[in-house]
């Protein structure tokens, strides 16, 4: 049944990833129409984290958030598809990396973990390997089709990068800092933990939640450097993409400094365009469920 699904969808995505940008972005407002007009794809969870986060707005500034988030979230599902066909070349004219001298600065020294959010194209960000010298990763969750799963990785292949699954990541970083390979980890670190399994909790976006510090744990650990990537969308389909160093030696940072950065960065970034997080991700589902020793966190 994986090889039929296979076989049956590839073509259709095939043609959709080659669309002149027109007709791409004019199927992809269609597909806006049934998702956020006809279904009403988890417009529930949207409105609930965005009055959630946004108290301050008015019921009309919601609205024109959401409005404009369920259009590029449409936007993002078919520009993961246009991956299949797109070049280096291509790439680099829609996702311009503005300062790519700061990651083959630090890379000379040590190893570098990449921290960004579900934010902007986060499917692009693997173009980010085009740049670097070093071994490109990426941590991505695996599809459970195992065709479509080996399609994505040769795909991601051609962009310089190694995807690793979650389970894999420890291993890989701590294998390649005894063997001494200079590597590049890209972790998208804002995803919600398992309530009793967060080691932090803090306060993101206003609102008290578990942490996933998974990143700089591995970064102090091994001394890696961390550095935020900052993706902004300039129009639809074009993006600019900034690195900012957390620390260079993360071994001589404090105890949740890195994650706590990170955090920060991250909202700045989604105060600036709001319209371009993740709004359908339950981020805040466990508010409320902080342990004691986080219970005076604000």
């Amino acid at each position: 049944m994986q090889l039929l699904a296979f076989v049956l969808i590839y073509p259709f995505l095939w043609i959709v990833s080659i669309l002149p940008h027109r007709l791409f972005y004019g199927l992809s407002d269609i597909v806006c129409f049934f998702i956020y007009r006809i279904f009403g794809y988890r417009r529930n969870v949207v409105q609930e984290n965005l009055n959630l986060v946004f108290p301050d707005k008015s019921k009309k500034e919601i609205q024109c958030i959401e409005k404009e988030f369920y259009k590029h979230l449409c936007d993002t599902f078919l520009e993961m598809v246009k991956t299949m066909s797109l070049s280096k070349e291509s790439v680099a004219k829609k996702y311009q990396v503005l300062n790519p001298e700061v990651i083959r600065e630090i890379e000379k020294e040590r190893s570098i973990i990449i921290l960004c959010a579900h934010y902007a194209n986060w499917e692009w960000n693997v173009s980010i390997n085009n740049y670097v010298n070093s071994k490109g990763y990426a941590v991505y969750q695996k599809i459970n089709n195992s065709y479509f799963d080996n399609f994505i990785r040769k795909v991601r292949a051609r962009w310089n990068t190694t995807l690793i699954t979650q389970a894999q990541t420890a291993k890989t970083v701590i294998q390649n800092y005894r063997n001494n390979i200079r590597s590049t980890y890209g972790m998208v670190s804002d995803q919600s933990p398992q309530a009793h399994r967060a080691h932090y909790w803090t306060n993101f976006m206003g609102v008290t939640v578990p942490i996933f510090n998974g990143g700089e744990a591995l970064a102090r650990k091994t001394g890696l450097a961390t550095v935020f990537l900052k993706v902004s969308k300039v129009k639809r389909g074009y993006y600019k993409a900034e690195f900012i160093p957390i620390a260079i030696n993360s071994k001589e940072t404090k105890e949740h400094e890195i994650t706590d950065t990170f955090l920060r960065l991250t909202e700045k970034q989604i105060r600036e365009q709001p319209a371009y997080y993740l709004w359908t991700h339950k981020r805040w589902k466990h508010r409320g469920k902080q342990p004691a020793a986080f219970a005076d966190v604000n």
